[in-house]
């Protein structure tokens, strides 16, 4: 991966957005979009936006590093126009440790892959750009801007990305995956009506997104089949605990639980939760990683994984 072309393809990449933005009096977000949609053979009038593409293609960018570009661009206007925080992208040492679980776990050569709120499409190339398996992934996202955005960006990777515009809450019929994903959004599920269909519904109320986002994700999944998940430290002691463990008793088992350094979330704390489909009196794997950016902390940790976690 070659840093400085990086570097020089992300002030041509802001470049554009900014002058697209200008252009059309529209946000950083919705001018990205268009940028992609220029890049892939949309008709504009805007010449240095043109010379700049033209720069961009002649650069050369492997998948992988089209990919760290995307995300750095993303970094760079979610300090320009940051989203909401359910919106906000998955950090590549995020995705890069679901990498490290998918490869060491599932000894397919060909997986199906369902993310569920794919966002920005960050976590979803992180995987496709890294795993060195045959992937067929699909994201749902019911927001149509971060729609576009992921399958615009998929598309000038190259990776072979489905997406689908849905609230993910709802059923839908689908071919079952080997591993389902998703970065948990946090917050109340609004239709009260659909929440009571589910085991984790609260009776007495608004029940957690995240809790009825794990139990639908686990009805498109394999038996055995694996759900990685990013949420709050606290989700298995939370008010409405109770009721997420009275369905996972009955679903899952709680492979591990890798808990996060605060400072990667503002100070919040979270934790990768891994679960397999399907009964087994294994003990959870319960690891405290103190840093992602450190070589020997994750070194350590991927060494005692591999040590202790077995389907």
């Amino acid at each position: 991966m070659n840093i400085e072309k990086i570097e020089v393809a992300f002030g041509l990449l802001i470049e554009n957005i900014e002058s697209l933005q200008a252009e059309l009096s529209t946000d950083f977000y919705d001018a990205f979009v268009e940028q992609n949609a220029i890049y892939l053979g949309a008709m504009t009038s805007n010449e240095a936006v043109k010379a700049n593409n033209d720069k961009l293609r002649e650069a050369g960018l492997s998948p992988l590093e089209w990919q760290k570009l995307f995300q750095y661009v993303l970094l760079k206007g979610s300090q320009l126009a940051p989203m909401q925080a359910n919106h906000a992208l998955t950090p590549d040492s995020i995705g890069l440790i679901f990498n490290f679980m998918i490869e060491s776990l599932m000894k397919k050569s060909d997986i199906r892959i369902i993310e569920f709120g794919s966002g920005t499409g960050n976590l979803a190339e992180t995987l496709l750009v890294n795993l060195q398996k045959t992937v067929d992934y699909l994201g749902f996202e019911i927001d149509d801007l971060l729609l576009d955005l992921a399958a615009s960006m998929s598309e000038i990777i190259g990776t072979k990305a489905d997406f689908m515009q849905l609230d993910a809450v709802q059923p839908q019929v689908l071919e079952k995956a080997d591993v389902v994903i998703s970065d948990l959004p946090l917050g109340y599920y609004p239709d009260q009506t659909t929440a009571s269909h589910f085991t984790v519904g609260n009776p007495d109320g608004p029940t957690y997104a995240q809790h009825l986002l794990m139990e639908q994700s686990f009805k498109y999944l394999k038996d055995k089949g694996l759900g990685i998940y990013l949420a709050p430290e606290n989700l298995l002691n939370s008010e409405q605990a109770p009721l997420l463990k009275a369905w996972l008793k009955k679903q899952a088992r709680v492979v591990a639980v890798i808990t996060l350094p605060s400072s990667l979330f503002k100070g919040e704390s979270k934790a990768i939760y891994l679960l397999e489909k399907g009964q087994s009196d294994q003990p959870t794997f319960v690891y405290p990683l103190g840093s992602l950016t450190e070589p020997e902390s994750l070194k350590a940790f991927m060494a005692e994984f591999s040590k202790q976690v077995k389907l």
